[in-house]
């Protein structure tokens, strides 16, 4: 795919130029994905764009800039192409074959705080199932200071990248992380208990927009013929893995919350809640355990 050429090296007419391209390549946030690709490329932010806008961009940032702009062009994210991805309060790093952590996620770090704000400075024993990037701990584990938590994930790239983020972060310490599937290896109780588990039906993966299909990787995608097969997995371990007064929160797909609170009441947990998006989805389910 063919470049921006990006002749005129000034700020302001690079971002033009950038967004323009995008545009005509059916982007659908040309503009403002053109703004985080200059930003990175250049390596300054949006005060100084303000600030200095005819200021000339060098030729090394010039040509990561057209190399961006051709790859967003070919529908590979934003963040992949930059390699980051604000989530909560930090800065994580998107690696490659792991799922890039959306802002609807935060969803569940809300409800999460919401149920247990009396309990925030415990020393609570969290668990994540299926911790891809590490993005739900290190948000959890800057919210809950004396917390320690354990992540799990099937996949050693997801582990890899977990414990980039992590320490990255701040969070070694507090946290370990385990390969293997779910909870099968796991024997203790938790006070808090979370997971995105995949939750795309099995035909509908294909359908999904490039940008996902492309790039997240399936194993964090199929979530089987209805899409609650990991939900069942993951619910009927809850009993047993919850401490008294444990709480579960899962992020559930579009339409999927009603189904996901159900399998939980089936287990005999308590529902303690469903939450929404920014898009108004419920996003987010929570049960409870009483004893």
């Amino acid at each position: 795919m063919i470049a921006p050429a990006l002749e005129d090296a000034r700020r302001a007419a690079a971002l033009e130029e950038v967004a323009a391209f995008l545009e005509r390549s059916g982007i659908e946030d040309a503009r403002g994905d053109a703004r985080a690709l200059l930003f990175a490329a250049g390596g300054f932010g949006a005060a100084e764009l303000l600030l200095e806008p005819m200021a000339k961009l060098g030729e090394a940032a010039l040509a990561t800039l057209r190399d961006s702009a051709r790859r967003r062009a070919a529908r590979e994210p934003v963040s992949r192409i930059i390699g980051m991805r604000g989530f909560w309060t930090q800065d994580l790093v998107v690696a490659p074959h792991v799922l890039d952590p959306r802002p609807d996620t935060e969803t569940l770090i809300e409800l999460s705080l919401e149920l247990m704000r009396e309990r925030r400075r415990e020393p609570l024993l969290i668990l994540e199932l299926g911790v891809g990037s590490g993005a739900i701990l290190c948000a959890l584990l800057a919210e809950f200071p004396s917390a320690r938590a354990i992540g799990v994930d099937l996949s050693t790239e997801a582990c890899e990248a977990a414990a980039l983020n992590l320490s990255r972060c701040g969070f070694a310490n507090r946290a370990s992380l385990l390969r293997g599937r779910w909870a099968d290896a796991l024997g203790a109780r938790f006070d808090l208990i979370v997971s995105n588990p995949p939750y795309i039906e099995s035909g509908e993966l294909e359908a999904l927009e490039p940008e996902v299909r492309l790039y997240d990787p399936r194993l964090a995608l199929d979530g089987g013929a209805d899409g609650l097969a990991c939900y069942r997995e993951i619910i009927d371990d809850l009993p047993r893995l919850l401490a008294a007064q444990g709480v579960a929160v899962l992020e559930a797909g579009d339409g999927q919350a009603r189904s996901v609170a159900a399998l939980m009441a089936e287990k005999g947990l308590e529902p303690a809640g469903i939450r929404k998006d920014a898009g108004g989805r419920e996003r987010a389910v929570a049960a409870r355990r009483h004893s």
